[in-house]
């Protein structure tokens, strides 16, 4: 299909001229003479294009233009443009507008008058560069659609294990019926994702999960963050206040840590469940409930209940169906796919393409989590965060971790001095953490330097920081 181009320009004969070379070269050219029928145009075109009316692929805009000549109103034009590329044109005397336009968007500038074959170099090459723009524009939104899709299809729950996949079998079950959800596990295994998959994938999705953590309230609050409570209630109570039950109704109330729940408590939630039903803090008005009952504890609550810790006419209301999760330890082959995971996201969120080595790949594989899947999250995102370079290793991890977590792996581990020295170069331990990081920098610089041929400015740029910071740190490090 034939590229169209917009010719925004007062002076009707440089129009009419600039056309027919336009035209010369094969593109398709329409012009306006002043800035408003222009940008009038442009969205008449770019709005209602069908087969028979393609939109504009390029804008050619003058900055001095009728009624005003004002070349600030052409700049305020410019964001009606989108993703279109617009060349400016200008006299020599507006070169500082020209690139005001270009930090405001504009692809490029061409003083008057133009030279032809320049002018379709550049058109050529700005056509060129935005089918790329928006070529990645389209895989990225693919890329977003598909792990979209793949979050869906599993739930959220990243790994391949069998417990994994029981769970996300068990969720697809359950979702649709009322039956009350008990999720067991240790904290890091994604309790709270299970609750959401449960929530998602119900006909109550379209209402509220409304999530409560009742460790995280203090006990002599949890009742009225709960029922809500009427104005006067108690001192401070200077209007009415809707709770988190009414904000559930009609959705899943989720009670996260509900083993932490005091005894007190436990007894006026038993109550609501069996009536469904509960009064306000102050309130004679009696408010009805219907929500899904979704909990969550790290605790054992049957063995809570024999202890007197949690009131068994409770525990069993709570218990309909018990999902449980693993210690990240006993699946170790879920570790692998969830590295890929969080670092594809990461990547994806911070614009960045790091990836990790082999030695840093085996210490994370081998590494005992107690935090579970949140503790590798956190370690394997903040690598990430001091990362210099592409490539993750055991030098980043050495310095959020300590040097001592990579030495006492490696020493269960075949070969471990291959392991552990090659990533702090057979330095002794107990080092400070300034010690660490002028290390890493020092050998950083140094392979920067050498990989760029002592060019400052190219290693300065390659290790993102200025020139003259650069040349502070070789002072300061002796490195001359």
């Amino acid at each position: 299909m034939t590229t169209k181009i917009l010719l925004i320009d007062d002076e009707v004969a440089f129009c009419e001229l600039c056309a027919l070379w336009l035209e010369q070269a094969g593109y398709h050219v329409e012009f306006a003479h002043d800035a408003a029928s222009g940008l009038a145009l442009f969205k008449h075109s770019n709005s209602h294009h069908k087969d028979d009316h393609k939109s504009f692929d390029l804008v050619i805009h003058d900055l001095s233009l009728p009624p005003s000549f004002r070349p600030e109103d052409s700049l305020e034009n410019l964001k009606y443009y989108n993703d279109v590329p617009v060349l400016v044109l200008t006299a020599h005397s507006d070169r500082a507008l020209a690139l005001k336009a270009i930090e405001l968007g504009a692809w490029d500038f061409i003083n008057k008058p133009i030279d032809p074959d320049l002018l379709q170099l550049i058109i050529e090459r700005a056509l060129e560069k935005n089918s790329l723009l928006l070529q990645i524009k389209n895989l990225e939104h693919n890329l977003e659609q598909k792990e979209e899709r793949q979050e869906t299809s599993n739930f959220g729950l990243i790994g391949k294990s069998s417990a994994v996949q029981s769970t996300r079998e068990l969720i697809q079950r359950i979702s649709n019926t009322q039956v009350p959800v008990l999720i067991q596990g240790p904290s890091g295994t994604g309790k709270e994702i299970i609750a959401k998959a449960i929530h998602n994938n119900s006909d109550r999705k379209s209402h509220k999960i409304v999530s409560v953590h009742c460790g995280a309230i203090p006990s002599e609050l949890l009742e009225s963050e709960l029922f809500g409570y009427k104005k006067g209630a108690f001192t401070g109570a200077d209007r009415d206040r809707k709770g988190l039950l009414a904000s559930a109704d009609q959705g899943t109330l989720f009670l996260d840590e509900i083993g932490e729940m005091p005894i007190a408590m436990q007894v006026k939630l038993l109550r609501v469940l069996q009536d469904g039903s509960y009064y306000p803090v102050g309130s004679r008005q009696l408010e009805t409930l219907n929500a899904r009952l979704v909990c969550a504890t790290n605790r054992d609550l049957s063995k809570e209940v024999k202890s007197g810790q949690f009131r068994e006419d409770l525990y069993y209301r709570i218990k309909g169906l018990t999902i449980s999760t693993t210690h990240l330890e006993s699946r170790k082959e879920d570790i692998g796919v969830l590295i890929d995971h969080f670092l594809m996201r990461y990547n994806h969120e911070h614009k960045t393409d790091i990836s990790l080595d082999k030695k840093a790949c085996c210490w994370f594989i081998n590494t005992p989590w107690p935090g579970n899947v949140r503790e590798l999250k956190n370690t394997l995102e903040s690598a990430a965060a001091i990362c210099l370079t592409n490539h993750l290793g055991l030098q980043e991890i050495a310095l959020i971790r300590g040097e001592s977590a990579i030495k006492n792996l490696a020493e269960k581990m075949p070969n471990n001095d291959s392991l552990y020295y090659s990533a702090l170069d057979k330095t002794p331990l107990k080092k400070t953490l300034e010690q660490q990081v002028s290390e890493l920098e020092i050998s950083l610089i140094t392979q920067t330097m050498k990989k760029h041929q002592g060019n400052k400015t190219h290693t300065a740029q390659a290790l993102g920081i200025t020139r003259q910071g650069l040349i502070n740190k070789i002072k300061r490090y002796e490195l001359a």
